[in-house]
């Protein structure tokens, strides 16, 4: 594991793990962790550290590690494991452990051609449904996505800007969408992490907001053709070519 990737495990811990003063506070805090940290919110925890590039593609997920971070058994991070595992999140090797995952180029391109073919249908279902408190929860997320900008809070900003792909399928009311874009912003996230052009910006500030004013409007072609764009532009951002990095022989060899 990284020394990065190591931080960013104990950052996730949770303060109520720690300090306690007596035997009460001690009996109280593992009540609330036993609680808190439940399949479900340890998955939750995991999902905005990758959102948030605070883990790294390839950090070593330790179940010892993990369990004594989250103050749950190892067999409850094996489930945890198990279902970022099933998502290709995670890869799982025999007596090595569970890796963050590195998605290749060719998973890359997959990943945006799924999102390309269902965040339209996510758009069309929104709109189709729209309500005036949907309406809201957007203008919500967007005005917290440029509060963060404005404070340059960098990780605040990729998580926000991940989560508002999450959001409109969360709104469309399908949850089998929903999980499919949460799974596929991991991964992007991911790849992103991986493959962004050093001075590439993988998302303009104002790409959300137009997809926001066509929504509110029911303009679902527009919001479908914005929305494309978007996708294309972060695809396009990042460094994808199959050859880049491959070493020229000839070059090196050569006389």
């Amino acid at each position: 594991m990284t020394p990065s990737g190591e931080d960013a495990l104990d950052r996730m811990q949770s303060p109520s793990s720690t300090n306690q003063t007596d035997m009460t506070s001690t009996r109280q805090s593992t009540s609330r962790l036993d609680r808190e940290n439940t399949i479900d919110a340890i998955y939750e925890r995991i999902y905005v550290a990758i959102l948030e590039h605070r883990l790294h593609p390839g950090t070593k997920l330790g179940e010892e590690r993990l369990a004594d971070i989250f103050g749950t058994s190892r067999a409850r991070i094996r489930e945890v494991l198990a279902r970022l595992a099933h998502e290709q999140i995670v890869e799982l090797y025999p007596q090595r452990g569970a890796y963050l995952a590195k998605p290749s180029i060719e998973q890359a391109r997959d990943v945006f051609e799924a999102r390309r073919l269902i965040e339209p249908a996510v758009l069309k279902r929104l709109i189709d449904t729209l309500t005036p408190e949907k309406i809201a929860r957007l203008r919500q997320h967007q005005e917290l996505e440029l509060d963060a900008r404005r404070r340059e809070d960098k990780r605040t900003v990729i998580r926000l800007s991940g989560e508002f792909h999450t959001l409109t399928a969360e709104l469309a009311g399908n949850s089998a969408l929903a999980r499919s874009m949460r799974e596929l912003c991991m991964l992007t996230c991911l790849i992103i992490f991986l493959y962004d052009a050093p001075t590439a910006s993988s998302c303009r500030a104002d790409e959300h907001t137009v997809i926001v004013d066509a929504i509110a409007k029911r303009d679902r072609v527009r919001a479908e053709k914005l929305m494309l764009d978007h996708l294309h532009h972060i695809e396009h951002s990042l460094k994808l070519d199959s050859t880049a990095g491959e070493a020229d022989l000839e070059a090196i060899f050569g006389s």
